[in-house]
Parts: structure tokens; sequence; C-alpha cells
């Protein structure tokens, strides 16, 4: 039976050292800011890059008085491509394809979207696989620490650029919560609110151990190199590792029922007429599909990066304690939870949307009830939709 170190699709010599976008590449439909030669951009643990690049993407016009733009905040392995189709410059479709557009709860014939891919990320933003100025090489090895917050000063710098001095909403998942949260922290006057979807006020203990698992198995590749891959044949990157990474999360992504359902005990191969030690069910089989398709759209360093800034966002954070943090929040919140999700446990949710309340801002929140865990937050469009809309309608009739 199949060796491990050769099972599809892993095994495919076109898997490329990096799945990142590079300059040159097709843009799709990315737009880029780029910060001017001597303004250097300082980031929150101390590191400096000389100068960033900011890719994003909008949907809609903006309004004469810039007071229907929304920021669509992306999670962990997303990118500025919140909506439209695959294809060239865009390896898979807008995230969030069933919520933003025209008469969808992000209506693009009402409001203005943005969506950018975050620092430290590899389609198009300023990350490890872009080139560092002072080198003309790839930062690899070399890129710095960033964080939640750093990611959101470099959102703002596109909001300055497209005249944009308050967001009517800032909306996201995951790490696209973590983001909004930072919005209504740093930036209360920005934002008249903020949905904040599967997201925590800080990261757990859970959640760490468990991105740190995922960080392991990536730089444990022997075909990491520490960082500088960039060089490499296609086939000769750390694909494994970062493919290992993709696999744990997908697992936390999910919940028992969905894979039940999904799979059960099916059998890639034949177990009926005895055992060897690399016959496989189809949920190894999915898993691996899994892997390999993140492989090719992404960077095993920017996944490092960006994972460790989830790990390291905590609100509370050099304010005096999360209780403080959270009394800057002064604009109305919307919360989800995902009933099934046992990455982001729906508690998390309801402690944000109560620590909110008690503060006497408005606040409200929903449960989304799925069995498809964590991804359910990119899934069950229709609920999510349903508290949207509405809390969208009463913020526009406020002004």
């Amino acid at each position: 039976m199949t060796d491990p170190s050769r099972r599809a699709p892993l095994s495919a010599d076109v898997l490329p050292a990096s799945g990142a976008w590079r300059p040159g590449d097709e843009p799709g439909h990315r737009r880029f800011l780029t910060t001017p030669a001597g303004r250097p951009f300082a980031l929150e643990g101390g590191g400096v890059l000389s100068s960033v690049t900011v890719a994003y993407e909008t949907w809609g016009e903006l309004s004469a008085d810039a007071s229907n733009a929304i920021l669509l905040c992306h999670a962990l392995t997303g990118d500025s491509h919140a909506a439209g189709s695959s294809g060239r410059g865009h390896p898979t479709e807008g995230w969030w394809n069933g919520l933003v557009g025209p008469g969808r709860a992000f209506d693009t014939d009402r409001y203005f979207i943005v969506c950018v891919n975050v620092l430290g990320g590899c389609q198009g933003s300023t990350g490890p696989s872009s080139v560092d100025p002072s080198t003309g090489r790839p930062y690899g090895s070399t890129f710095p620490v960033v964080t939640i917050r750093d990611m959101v000063r470099s959102q703002a710098l596109v909001a300055d650029h497209l005249g944009i001095p308050r967001w009517l909403a800032v909306a996201g998942g995951s790490m696209g919560g973590m983001q909004v949260l930072e919005w209504g922290v740093m930036f209360p006057e920005r934002v008249r609110s903020i949905i904040a979807i599967a997201t925590t006020l800080a990261a757990s203990a859970w959640q760490i151990g468990l991105s740190s698992v995922q960080r392991s198995t990536i730089v444990l590749d022997p075909k990491w190199r520490g960082g500088d891959y960039y060089d490499a044949a296609d086939g000769d990157g750390p694909h494994w590792g970062l493919a290992l990474a993709r696999q744990t999360a997908h697992i936390t992504y999910q919940s028992d029922p969905s894979f039940e359902r999904k799979f059960g005990r099916n059998e890639e191969d034949p177990m009926d007429e005895g055992f060897t030690p690399w016959q496989r069910f189809s949920v190894e089989n999915y898993l691996d599909y899994q892997g390999a398709k993140l492989v090719r759209r992404f960077d095993a360093n920017s996944y490092l990066v960006i994972n460790r800034a989830m790990d390291l966002h905590d609100v509370g954070r050099g304010r005096g304690g999360i209780e403080r943090a959270v009394r800057r929040i002064t604009s109305p919140v919307l919360t989800a939870s995902i009933s099934s999700d046992v990455l982001y446990p729906p508690h998390q949710q309801k402690l944000l949307h109560d620590m909110v309340a008690e503060n006497g801002v408005r606040a409200r929140h929903v449960s989304v009830e799925s069995q498809a865990g964590h991804d359910g937050f990119l899934i069950e469009d229709a609920q999510i939709a349903a508290a949207v809309v509405p809390f969208l309608d009463e913020i526009e009739r406020q002004r």
C-alpha cells in the first residue's frame, strides 16, 4: 500500500515552494498602496519596515460624503478577495461570496466595500515573501513579528488613501474579528459600528496550543530551510509542513457531526481482505486535498507570521487589562457565535457582548445554529445575513 511520503496530492512535483503572489503576477482585482520612501512603518513589537505595500479590493461606489464604507477583515488564510470568482490573479473565489454583492447582506449597490490583505500576508501586502529593499531578496527569515494592531494600522492607511474618515461598519470573523475589535479599541472615532463573528478578546491557551503545533510542523520540515526557501524549485519547498499545519487547523475548523456526516468510516482503500500500514479512510484523502490546496496559494512563512499574530492578540495588552480596553469601544456592536464552534467557542463572543453591554453601549448577540464548526462563519450565509442586514439598517438610520 502507498507509502505516506508519496501519497497524492502532496506528492505532486508541481507544488510551488511558495504560493505567494509576486509583483509581475496577474493582479486580478487588487489595488495597491505603497508608503513613500523615507516613511518607515514602525511595528508594535519593535521592528521596522522601511516601506509597506498594502493590497486591497473594493466593490460598489463610495458616496459623496464617504458615509457608506464598510471594511471587511479576513481570517488566517484569507486575502483581499472577499467577493468575486476565481480566475486571473485569484486562485479561489471570494471567501464571503454569499454575503457580498448586489442585494446581499453587504449590498454593493448600497455600500462601498473594502477588504485589505493583512500585513505579513502573501497576496500582495508586504510579508516574508516580499523583497527587502535593503537586500534585493525576499525577507524570508528576517521578516519581523507583526501583530493584529499592526494590521489595523496598515488598514487605516488604506482608509486615509480612499478618503474614508469613518467606517459605517468594520466586520469579520475569526482573525478578522480580532481586527474588528482592535478597530473598535484603537480608533473608536473612526467606526460607527463593529460586527465581530466567532472571535475573541484575547487568544486562549487552547487556541495558542493548537497554533503552536501548526507552526512546529512548518519549521520541522527540512525544506523550510530556516525560512529562506524562495529560490527552491517546485516540489522542493516546505509543502509538507505547511500542508500538515493546514490539516491540523482544518480539523479544528470543523466539528465531529460535520466530519461524521461527510465521511463516516468510508474507506479509500479496501480493508476487507486484511490490513496494511497505510490503507486510508476517505477523511485522510480529504485532509491531504485541503493541505495541497493551501500550498498552491499560500506561503509557509506568512502562515507562521500571521498565526503568531493571532496568538499575540489581547485587546488588554498594554491598556490596563481587557475590561479597561473594552471601555474604549463606544459604537454599537453585533456579535455572532457558531453553535458548534470548538475553536472559538460561543462563550467567548457572549463575554464580549456582555462586557460591551455593561458599559452602556448598544450590543446585540446572535447564535448561528450550525454543525459546520468554526467554518460556519464562512458557510452559514443566510443566518449571518439575517443578523447583519437589520443591524446595518439601524446604524444607517442613526446618522
